[in-house]
């Protein structure tokens, strides 16, 4: 006695299309990933995808590189000494670190005055860090002049008398020492006597008074005028050295 032939739950399913017919091609392609029949296209894709990913990774490193630069140079600048008008403290072609927001202000008055309510009062400037000092080494724009920056010392502040005699500086009429000169000082110029200083305006020399053009032949400095504070010598490299500023008997 034959048997029945065995169930295939699978043949069940399985619908019974012609060989060469469209059917069947369908169901066999439909069997494998897209992938699989286009290696080569699937490779390039994922390759162009890494190089644009690099690419914006260049462009994101250079653009915070930039705005790093414009960050740091918004606060220091790099400064060349020309000339040896700042010996012995300072020699020509010494490169410096200049501090350009060490006198950075503001008017208290101007802030308060956004307030609602608050009526606006006469200015009340004030420093955040430090007014520039007696000793601070600065880098200014020379008074009338078209001329490259200079780099002096500031000995004189607003409203005190400064005078020359004796080889050496007098302030308010006490003798200024300065153990960072090596010669005497003398009235050089315009000046020759006695200078009360205006508000808002330093008087500046060099450290070499026997060659230096500073406030004694053009005057007082503005404090608008001056770019920057000394802040680190930092080549050649044996000239290394910061500015920590002189103390004076007469303060």
């Amino acid at each position: 006695m034959d048997s029945e032939p065995r169930w295939n739950r699978d043949q069940a399913h399985q619908p019974d299309y012609p060989e060469h017919s469209g059917y069947a091609q369908a169901a066999e392609s439909a069997s494998y990933p897209a992938e699989d029949y286009y290696p080569e296209q699937s490779e390039q894709e994922a390759g162009k995808k890494d190089h644009r990913a690099t690419a914006w990774e260049i462009i994101e490193t250079i653009l915070l590189a930039l705005l790093i630069f414009l960050m740091v140079r918004g606060v220091v600048i790099n400064f060349r000494v020309d000339g040896n008008s700042m010996e012995p403290t300072l020699s020509h072609s010494e490169m410096l670190v200049i501090n350009r927001r060490a006198y950075t202000s503001f008017d208290l008055n101007s802030v308060l005055s956004a307030l609602p309510g608050v009526t606006r009062q006469a200015e009340d400037r004030r420093y955040i860090f430090n007014p520039p000092q007696r000793g601070d080494i600065v880098v200014f724009t020379p008074p009338g002049s078209g001329s490259d920056p200079y780099i002096k010392r500031i000995i004189g502040l607003p409203g005190e008398t400064v005078d020359i005699r004796d080889g050496s500086v007098w302030v308010n009429d006490m003798m200024l020492e300065e153990n960072y000169v090596s010669s005497s000082t003398s009235w050089r110029g315009g000046n020759q006597s006695a200078i009360v200083i205006p508000e808002d305006e330093f008087f500046v020399l060099g450290d070499n008074r026997e060659n230096s053009s500073d406030s004694r032949s053009f005057g007082t400095v503005p404090k608008d005028d001056i770019i920057g504070k000394s802040w680190v010598a930092y080549w050649p490299p044996g000239s290394i050295q910061v500015f920590p500023r002189p103390s004076y008997a007469l303060e």
